[in-house]
Order: structure tokens, then sequence, then C-alpha cells
């Protein structure tokens, strides 16, 4: 990023003076040009030099030297400017291959942003049309220069599609069932990996609504990564056939439904799992919008890999609703508060139908369930701000609306790989001038780009 000089007080023109950084990275992609290898970032200081003569002070004004100038960036871009935290261990990575990002997004569909004026009433009306949002979305994802997409709430995939195909993209789409327009969708790059196998579930088929989710087993191109990828960059396999499961899903909404919800997770961990096996147990990312805020029974779920529903309300699995609960208020510009909600299970024991009980274990009378994925958060993997974290060090937010804040994306990982950096969240205040999301700066409805880049110990 470049500041050019200004103009002082008295008319004095600062020119300014470089420094240069450099730092390693895959692929440094440009609207304009590729770079590979090593990437040279430059930055300007302003200083001041004494005694410029009039008609050099105007020459630098000229139009010429205009036209040749970047605008400078807004209030908005540059506080929206997200950071990277990088993970202690990452000077050890350099031995580590097979590196590579992964981003996952909810980028809000149109149908279903237009069905729910309610929730982006603070949203002008500009910033939620699709012509301008799938560009930005592009421009976000290059920006990062991901290796690895996941996208939630889909319903222009073919857009999407022609617009990465053009980055070196491709990818796979699975529509949800019913009457819903949108779906999931994973996005991968050409020249980093090849896909093995790809198949899809249909929660219906389940008795589980009309939710989806998609797996794929991905392998890298072994000669293409080693060249090209270094070591700041990264998330790592390190079987033998250098294979990852990926999964991406969008589980139900509902709050009052904890029993679809967590037979939708079960099945989909279960699934990733098999996968896992079968190729030779090979790593596994989950990513997605999951629902389910991180102080709810379905995070301990996902973390612990077993959970007892006979201690927690059916209608409190995802932490979402207002009941034996504690609330983390923050205070918007307008003075009124709005809260995120601290789930707080109660040792007492719940009741649950044998409807509800086969649904979120699968087997009629039991009530423990259970996964085989020893799971790690990837943001819990790399120490991040107390502006952005809470105090488990899950983000803040990942989702904002009318009537929403808080953390519902995620991206888990299994031991074998190790998180390397994430990209931090927004401050809250910064999201409460934004006013929701879309905005002007983010094209997405859930704008956490996890970004986990991590390695596998070989």
């Amino acid at each position: 990023m470049k500041q050019l000089g200004r103009m002082e007080g008295n008319g004095d023109v600062r020119p300014p003076k470089r420094k240069r950084y450099s730092v390693n990275t895959e692929v440094e992609q440009q609207p304009h040009k590729i770079r590979r290898g090593r990437v040279e970032f430059e930055t300007e200081t302003l200083t001041r030099e004494p005694g410029p003569s009039l008609s050099t002070r105007f020459q630098a004004l000229s139009p010429l030297s205009r036209r040749h100038r970047k605008p400078q960036q807004s209030r908005d871009e540059r506080e929206s400017s997200r950071q990277w935290a990088f993970s202690p261990c990452n000077s050890s990575t350099s031995t580590y291959k097979d590196k590579f990002v992964v981003v996952s997004y909810n980028i809000l569909g149109v149908e279903n942003a237009s069905k729910h004026p309610d929730l982006y009433y603070k949203v002008p009306p500009r910033f939620l049309e699709w012509g301008r949002r799938k560009k930005l979305i592009r421009k976000e994802i290059n920006r990062y220069n991901a290796s690895i997409m996941c996208l939630q709430e889909v319903d222009r995939f073919d857009d999407l599609a022609h617009l990465f195909q053009k980055d070196g993209f491709e990818g796979v789409y699975k529509a949800r069932t019913g009457e819903a327009s949108d779906g999931c969708a994973i996005f991968w790059k050409k020249e980093m990996f090849s896909l093995l196998h790809q198949e899809n579930i249909e929660f219906q088929s389940f008795g589980l609504r009309n939710n989806v989710a998609q797996l794929c087993v991905l392998k890298s191109k072994q000669n293409q990564l080693e060249s090209e990828i270094t070591p700041q960059t990264s998330v790592s396999p390190c079987t033998q056939n250098r294979s990852v499961v990926i999964g991406n899903t969008h589980v139900l909404f509902n709050p009052n439904r904890g029993d679809i919800k967590l037979g939708q997770v079960r099945l989909f961990l279960e699934k990733a799992h098999e996968l896992s096996q079968e190729w030779g147990s090979i790593p596994v990312i989950i990513s997605g919008d999951l629902n389910s805020i991180p102080q709810s029974p379905m995070y301990q779920f996902l973390a612990s890999s077993e959970l007892d529903i006979r201690l927690h309300n059916r209608r409190h699995i995802s932490g979402q609703v207002d009941s034996g609960s504690e609330n983390i208020s923050f205070r918007s510009q307008n003075g009124k508060a709005s809260s995120i909600r601290k789930y707080i299970s109660r040792p007492s024991q719940y009741i649950w139908n044998e409807e509800e009980v086969r649904l979120a274990t699968g087997i009629e009378g039991a009530t423990r369930l259970q996964h085989h994925l020893k799971l790690c958060s990837a943001y819990l993997g790399v120490p991040g701000s107390c502006r952005t974290r809470d105090r488990c060090g899950e983000p803040l937010a990942t989702s904002y609306h009318s009537k929403f804040m808080g953390t519902v994306d995620y991206i888990w990982h299994t031991e074998e790989l190790v998180p390397v950096r994430v990209l931090e969240t927004l401050p809250v205040n910064i999201l409460r001038r934004n006013g929701g999301l879309p905005s002007k700066v983010f094209s997405i409805f859930n704008y956490f780009c996890f970004i986990s880049n991590t390695a596998c110990k070989l």
C-alpha cells in the first residue's frame, strides 16, 4: 500500500521516502499479474525537505502526476483491514510440506436476503446487489490467496464458477433439497489439488430436514506444492498419498430443534471419519455455518467427541435462545444494548421423547452421542487479540445482522494438521459502525473468512 506526498500548511510537499519489506508467500495474485515465490511489499513514509521552489511545489500537483496516483483508502477500508494472527510455532514450520490456505464463507444467498429484509434493514440496498457482491467476493478470495474454499448459501453457483475459473479454481455444488434455492459449494486450486472422490449427504433421507453436506477427497500435487508454497502460507496433510478430506455444510438454523441439528452434525462427522479411514487415515477438515455458538453443547460435542443429551435442553443445544443463559452485552451507537448468548448447562436431566432421541443419536434408546474424529478448532490453535476473541479463544463475532451478533462459523481439523496463522475478525465496535453485513467493504453475510494456514509434521 502506498501513501504519496501530501501538501503542508505552507504549501510544501513531502516527497516519499521508501522502505521495502520482504516476505515469503505462495502466489501473489493481482488483477493484472501473478508473481510466484518471493514477493516484495513496498511502503512509503512522508518526510519534509526544506526550501522547494514555488514552481516545484505546483509541479507536484500537475494533472499528469495526479493521474498516476493510487486512490487513498477510505476510513471504512482502513478500519476494516483484517489482521493476521500467527502461531507461536510458526518459525518451526519450514520443514512441513503441502501447506495450503482454507477459506469458509457464508456468502448470503440472493433469495435469502430478499426474503428476510427485516435482518438487513440497516444495510443499504446497493450493498445487497448480487452484481456488486460477487465481484467483492472474488476480490476477497484473491486477497488471501485461498487454496480451498468452502461456501454456504450459494444460489448463483454458475456465476461463481465462471468467476473463479479465471483464477484457476474448479468446484462442485450441492443444492439443498425441498423448496430451498441455495446450497453448498467447494472450490480448489487446480494447480494444487486434484479431486479423487466426491459425495454428498442429503439429510432429508434420514428425516433431518432439507439441509445438505459435501465431502471431497483432494490430493495435493506434490511437485507443484513443493516448488511454489512457502512456509508462511499453509495447511498440510502428512500421509503418504498426500490427501485430505474436506467437509462443508450449513446446519439447520431453527434453535428449537436441537435434536435435528445434532443429528445433522453427527451424520456429517460419521461420514467424514469413514472417508478418512477408506483413504488411509487421511486428515480431515470440517468447515461451515454450524448455527451454534462456542458456549453451546453442540460446540462441546465437536470438541470433546461426546455428549450426553439428557444433560441438555433440546432447545438450547445450539445456545441461540435466551433461556438459562448469561448475556454478553455490547453497547451500540444508539445506546441500545444487544447481546451474544453464553449458554450455561444445568446439571439436572432433561426429558427427550423417543423420536427426538432417535433423530439426535441415530439409535433407538441411546442418549450418548460420540464421534471418532479428534477435532481442533483452527482459531484455538493460534492466540489472538482480546478485541476480537472471547475468553476461550474463539472469535467474538462471525455473523452480524439486526437480530444477532455472534460466532456460528468454524473450521475444525484433525490433529495431523497444525495451524500456522489465521485471519482475525473485526472488533465489535467496527462491526457496529458498519451497521450490518454485507457492508461497503465486506460482501458476505458471515464475513468470517477462516484462513486456516496449517502445516503437517512429517
